[in-house]
């Protein structure tokens, strides 16, 4: 399968390099020196059915800059912002973190709780403060923190995530309406780097 790690935004100086905007946790493994990306990008594209490859990958203000062996300067640059960038990988390959996970490994999951069955994962959402699982039952959907507290496991084989969810979260509204009235943030401590999942 292809995996989305970025968008090529703007050029950045004269020499090639061009500002990047990220979906990926591990922007060092993906953008090392040597990778070759695939580029997303309009028939018309003069770089349609092409690739790039990793020069550099450099930080200016906290933003990331790459440099790509294709890229020789501003003029050309300016040719390829926009470009999604992807990468080809196994579905079943996880993150070099561990306890992490691609958001496509989690989608599709059966949320588990108490062994019954109670929903299936259907998104996951990237907060400051923490993710947050989208996940759809018969009464609605649920937004649950993807944290130890409330996630105890998840069983790519199985297909299965299994939760511990607070009180009352996975039951209908007394409002007679059947729908999940959506919680809100629980306040509490982000889990330490590599508790949660990753994008690519």
């Amino acid at each position: 399968m292809r995996l989305r790690i970025g968008r090529l935004t703007k050029p950045h100086g004269l020499k090639g390099g061009v500002k990047i905007e990220l979906s990926t946790d591990e922007p060092a493994r993906r953008f090392a020196t040597g990778a070759v990306l695939n580029l997303q990008v309009p028939e018309s594209s003069p770089w349609f059915g092409k690739h790039l490859t990793v020069k550099e990958l450099r930080w200016y203000n906290g933003k990331p800059v790459v440099f790509f062996k294709e890229v020789p300067d501003r003029t050309v640059a300016e040719t390829v912002v926009r470009a999604i960038l992807t990468i080809e990988q196994a579905e079943d390959e996880l993150p070099a973190e561990p306890d992490t996970w691609y958001d496509h490994q989690l989608v599709g999951l059966t949320a588990v709780r108490r062994g019954v069955a109670v929903g299936q994962v259907i998104g996951v959402e990237h907060l400051p403060a923490q993710d947050l699982l989208t996940i759809r039952t018969s009464h609605g959907s649920v937004f649950l923190p993807l944290v130890k507290n409330f996630v105890s496991g998840v069983d790519l084989t199985a297909k299965t995530l299994t939760i511990t969810p607070p009180g009352g979260l996975f039951e209908p509204a007394d409002d007679g309406s059947g729908e999940v009235q959506p919680p809100e943030l629980l306040d509490i401590a982000p889990e330490p780097e590599g508790d949660g999942p990753d994008q690519a």
